[in-house]
């Protein structure tokens, strides 16, 4: 069973939830919207489900709660929403069934209130309140889906990484190893040969913060030696069990991106029973994972994988639901840049989707993206510039800095 607390004073995405389950929502609810705390629980044993319906009726009437099926049989969806005392009053009578579904409930509860702040990278708190931050990508590689070749010499991609940083990129992620669809897998050694100079050269020349996209702890930890500070993995620490201890030890922070198969099979017919609940349900586990191995939560960043093991309706989804993954509590990055679903929905090739990514970016940093991942970086700065001054409480100075 997972558990996720939807965002909160937000009736609509409540009412979504609702329809989704294919439950009519009430006129109103029982408690103002801003107080209450609503929780979806999936995959909840049916006899669960029972008692705790049961609990509900008997001490926290003021609560309530739908049912939907679940995606495995004898399982059941449920939403369940009221005043923190109603949970209190669960918590109290609760059978030692239920007690597991209050613990569940506690444990994102206790995640939301407790994000943290910042952003630490290398030992320097980066603020997200105010700023939508810039990743720029840079593909070292010679079959990345829309730049590959490009910056493939040592000497093309330093003087790239130089013009993002000059476009106003905050954060250089440097990858040795396409992930594209059906991409063929390269040794770690011809990873690491690609990767470790450029990191080096970047760092050395122009003191820029660098993650680097790996899902290998030998290349990771030669680019945390090289400088990098941020390991941009795309299997969550899956696929390396070396790496969560290797980012613990080095205090680097950590992309966590969610990811359907592999980068060969990723693209076969992605399924999910609920994408935002799926996909919610093993980042929360993955920011478990890294926190049982020292990575602190201030070091940790939420990747939702578009376009990694997701249809074209998925994608869409995700967006339009990304505001439910802030109850994680951690900074989230968004990837849509030049991606195949643009490609799909707008009926454009890959060099020619600026158009719907910076619309994608927008909306992203919008709806609670704190990262974006790009490569056309300028075109995107300018876009965040004016949507982080519209939504800011800071005042441009007269020269409209």
């Amino acid at each position: 069973m997972r558990a996720r607390l939807l965002p909160q004073g937000n009736p609509s995405l409540i009412h979504r939830e609702l329809a989704r389950m294919s439950q009519q929502a009430p006129l109103c609810f029982p408690l103002p919207d801003q107080q209450l705390l609503t929780y979806k629980l999936s995959g909840m044993p049916a006899a669960t489900a029972t008692q705790l319906t049961h609990v509900l009726r008997a001490h926290a009437a003021e609560c309530w709660c739908y049912q939907g099926p679940g995606a495995t049989p004898g399982t059941v969806d449920m939403l369940i929403g009221g005043h923190t005392s109603c949970f209190d009053a669960i918590r109290q009578h609760a059978q030692p069934a239920v007690q597991a579904v209050i613990e569940a409930v506690d444990a994102v509860r206790t995640r939301h209130e407790h994000a943290p702040a910042d952003l630490v990278l290398n030992g320097r708190a980066v603020g997200l309140q105010h700023r939508t931050l810039v990743m720029g990508i840079l593909n070292v590689t010679p079959d990345s889906f829309s730049d590959g070749g490009l910056y493939f010499r040592p000497e093309q991609a330093v003087k790239h990484a130089e013009a993002m940083l000059d476009q106003g990129a905050d954060i250089i992620d440097v990858g040795g190893a396409s992930s594209r669809p059906g991409a063929l897998t390269v040794s770690t050694e011809v990873e690491y040969q690609r990767v470790v100079p450029v990191v080096r050269d970047i760092v050395q020349r122009f003191d820029a913060k660098v993650s680097v996209d790996t899902y290998r702890a030998g290349v990771a930890a030669a680019a945390l030696d090289a400088g990098a500070v941020i390991i941009n993995d795309i299997s969550a620490m899956r696929f390396d069990p070396a790496m969560a201890p290797l980012i613990g030890q080095h205090h680097a922070a950590v992309v966590l991106m969610h990811m359907q198969g592999t980068p060969q099979t990723m693209q076969q017919a992605p399924t999910y029973h609920h994408v935002i609940d799926d996909v919610y349900g093993f980042l929360a586990e993955r920011i478990d994972h890294a926190m049982q191995h020292g990575i602190a939560r201030e070091r940790i960043i939420c990747d939702l994988g578009i376009g990694f093991g997701k249809a074209l309706s998925h994608n869409l989804e995700l967006l339009r639901e990304l505001r439910h993954f802030r109850t994680l509590g951690q900074p989230l990055l968004i990837g849509t840049s030049r991606k195949s679903f643009l490609g799909e929905l707008l009926q454009r090739e890959v060099w020619d989707r600026l158009e719907g990514t910076i619309a994608s970016v927008v909306y992203a940093a919008l709806h609670g993206a704190s990262i974006v991942r790009v490569h056309d970086v300028g075109p995107t700065v300018q876009a965040l510039h004016l949507i982080d001054a519209v939504t800011s409480d800071l005042v441009p100075d007269s020269n409209g800095q």
